[in-house]
C-alpha cells in the first residue's frame, strides 16, 4: 500500500510542474515570445492543455472575474500541496 501511496505522490508532485509549465507557457504564448504556429509548440501545448484544463475548467467557474488574470492555477497548486501534504503526514504512516 505504500508503494501505492508513493507512485500516487510522485503524480501529484509531476502534475504540479505540469501546471507551472501551462502558467509559463499561456505567460509566453501572450506576449508573442513562443509562436503558436509553429507544429511542435503547438502539439505541446495541446498536449499540456489536455491534462489541466479539465481540473481548471471547474475552479475558474467557481472564481469570480478578476479582469484578466488567472489565479485558478495557483489555487490548484495550493489544492495539490495540501493533499500532498495531508498524504505524507496523516495516511502514509499509518499503512503498514
Amino acid at each position: 500500500m505504500r508503494a501505492l501511496l508513493d507512485v500516487l505522490l510522485l503524480v501529484l508532485h509531476l502534475y504540479s510542474y505540469v501546471i507551472i509549465i501551462v502558467a509559463i507557457m499561456s505567460w509566453l504564448i501572450a506576449f508573442n515570445v513562443i509562436n503558436m504556429y509553429n507544429d511542435l509548440v503547438r502539439s505541446i501545448w495541446n498536449a499540456l492543455n489536455a491534462l489541466t484544463e479539465p481540473v481548471l475548467r471547474p475552479i475558474r467557474s467557481v472564481l469570480p472575474d478578476l479582469g484578466g488574470i488567472d489565479i485558478s492555477p495557483v489555487i490548484l497548486l495550493l489544492l495539490l500541496f495540501l493533499l500532498e501534504d495531508v498524504i505524507q503526514r496523516y495516511i502514509y504512516p499509518n499503512v503498514f
